[in-house]
């Protein structure tokens, strides 16, 4: 493997270093977004027990929840909103939801830089790889066809590093993404849910 890094020039190395930054996030982002992180189990019905048996929740509880998790940092945005309007919870809960968005999604931008470059810094390494080798044959022509052959075949190591890259580093942005909405739908959801549930406004 290390001799086939060596024969595939200096293109490859920056290669090199996006697989290591891409799997590095790959690995943060699995450990961050664990649901039991993101929405402890049993945390709405605790605050909603709290909140029910004291009368409503002080502002050092507030905070308290905030920092428990992200979940509770939307569920804080509504309980403080309690007495006011449909609307003007709705909104405190998806600001509150929107800034949760930007750090649960935290890294993913770079992820998805690497899944879209690789391709194209592997394709690079590929050409720059066939300029040096047709630019080293002989004026004469007398080159050894298994000699090029092998010479394109280490150029297009490249590209095929690129795209070891980029095909998991797609798929895993993508995942990303898509938990990250998921969870946040489920955020607002429930706390809308239990807000209007305290109001009276619902029964369950």
């Amino acid at each position: 493997m290390f001799s086939i890094i060596l024969a595939a020039g200096w293109p490859i190395w920056p290669l090199l270093l996006a697989s290591i930054i891409a799997v590095a996030l790959i690995i943060e982002r699995l450990a961050a977004l664990r649901r039991s992180k993101v929405i402890p189990g049993g945390l709405l019905q605790n605050v909603a027990t709290e909140y029910q048996q004291h009368g409503g929740m002080n502002e050092a509880a507030l905070g308290a929840l905030e920092g428990q998790s992200p979940f509770g940092r939307v569920l804080a945005a509504g309980l403080r909103n309690v007495g006011s309007t449909r609307e003007v919870v709705r909104e405190s809960i998806e600001e509150a939801a929107d800034i949760v968005d930007h750090e649960l999604g935290r890294y993913l931008t770079t992820l998805g830089t690497i899944a879209s470059m690789s391709p194209l810094m592997g394709l690079l390494g590929t050409v720059v790889g066939m300029i040096e080798i047709f630019g080293s044959q002989a004026p004469s022509g007398g080159s050894d066809p298994l000699q090029l052959a092998h010479g394109i075949s280490i150029a297009l190591y490249n590209t095929g590093f690129g795209l070891i890259i980029a095909i998991p580093s797609m798929i895993f942005w993508r995942h990303f993404r898509a938990q990250v909405a998921s969870f946040i739908l489920e955020m607002e959801q429930q706390t809308l849910r239990l807000v209007e549930i305290l109001q009276g406004r619902r029964r369950n």
